[in-house]
């Protein structure tokens, strides 16, 4: 029995595009745009019906707007054949590859050209853009779903897996702890100073008070210099967030510069340099005495900071939920509970999905 017979398809007007990924708006020029467009709408008519749905099923939920009686018509869908899941977890990959991947396309271009809300749709629907040079680029740079490490990630001189915590001694240089997910790289000394890269992840780094020579560790193209320290750095693709547990650092992001004293925090990304702030240390550091502390965190931000944690990826499919309060703390060896939390503490509806994929409502 096709889903079609038993079991309504999700709301058939997607031609808003979500919130979820302005990238994916972008294309190399446009040219290419109509040829995708046009490639894709041949792509579609040639796909699968159960793949074509999975992939509407997986917009709708991205747009944040989903209601209980839609999340069940999808338990529904879901639960007629174990190919509507498998369908559904590989729709899931190709969502989160085909948003950065215009991105890369764009670079790669002097001139953008902004692609249609349908043309999106169509994009995605047929997935010519996942067969693409662009496409293929970006699974090697961020997997979809972080189901494997990237290419830059593997090469790495030290890297943690999911889960895993490690101290790593340098040789003439800092202690370094890294936290889950995370990789560094070691460069040879040169001009006095230990030079170190944070690819990305999370590291908490003590300069010894011996040390005369500053360290400096490289992060998303900016600096953290610093000398008779211990500061936390945490790396998010190119967001940096920099923080100062004892003595003083200097943070260096193009022609921006700051200086952060005990318990200091700044931030930096394409969008600038930060204004500096006073944060608490123990809710930075937790993650050393394997914990999670959130204070009145938003849950969209406090489900991304769980997702480091775990395998698969939680997913929230209601806007309005993601933006309430979440009040917690956690030990991250029972990170498997913490679903159960949220559903218990918000009234949130679960639907738990192959490959560590959870929905959220």
């Amino acid at each position: 029995m096709s889903s079609k017979d038993s079991v309504r398809s999700p709301p058939n007007d997607l031609r808003r595009s979500p919130p979820r990924s302005p990238a994916f708006c972008h294309s190399a020029t446009r040219h290419e745009s109509t040829t995708m467009s046009a490639s894709a709408q041949q792509t579609a008519a040639h796909l699968d019906p159960v793949e074509r749905e999975a992939r509407r099923w997986v917009m709708h939920f991205a747009a944040g707007n989903a209601d209980r009686s839609e999340l069940e018509t999808f338990r529904q869908w879901s639960a007629q054949d174990p190919a509507h899941v498998e369908a559904f977890a590989r729709a899931c990959r190709l969502w989160e590859a085909l948003g950065p991947a215009g991105e890369v396309a764009a670079a790669q271009s002097d001139s953008r050209a902004v692609m249609s809300p349908l043309m999106r749709r169509r994009a995605f629907l047929g997935g010519a853009l996942a067969a693409s040079a662009a496409g293929a680029a970006y699974l090697a740079i961020r997997p979809p779903l972080d189901l494997w490490p990237s290419v830059s990630e593997l090469r790495a001189d030290y890297r943690t897996g999911i889960g895993e915590q490690r101290r790593v001694a340098i040789a003439g240089g800092p202690s370094v702890e890294l936290n889950t997910r995370t990789s560094i790289s070691i460069d040879p000394a040169a001009g006095g100073s230990a030079h170190m890269k944070l690819i990305s992840g999370e590291a908490a780094v003590s300069v010894a008070p011996g040390m005369t020579k500053p360290i400096e560790i490289a992060a998303a193209g900016g600096r953290v210099i610093a000398t008779d320290s211990t500061f936390n750095l945490r790396c998010d693709g190119d967001k940096v967030v920099a923080t100062c547990l004892s003595g003083a650092i200097d943070i260096r992001f193009g022609e921006h510069s700051a200086q952060l004293r005990t318990d200091q925090q700044v931030t930096y990304s394409p969008h600038g340099l930060g204004p500096i702030i006073t944060i608490d240390p123990a809710v930075v550091t937790a993650w050393k005495d394997g914990l999670l502390i959130f204070h009145s965190t938003p849950l969209v931000e406090a489900v991304a900071e769980i997702n480091r944690y775990r395998s698969g990826r939680i997913i929230l499919t209601n806007a309005t939920l993601g933006q309430r309060l979440f009040n917690a703390r956690f030990q991250v060896k029972n990170i498997d509970g913490i679903v159960t939390q949220i559903q218990e503490a918000f009234g949130a509806s679960v639907t738990n999905l192959p490959h560590g994929i959870v929905l959220l409502s």
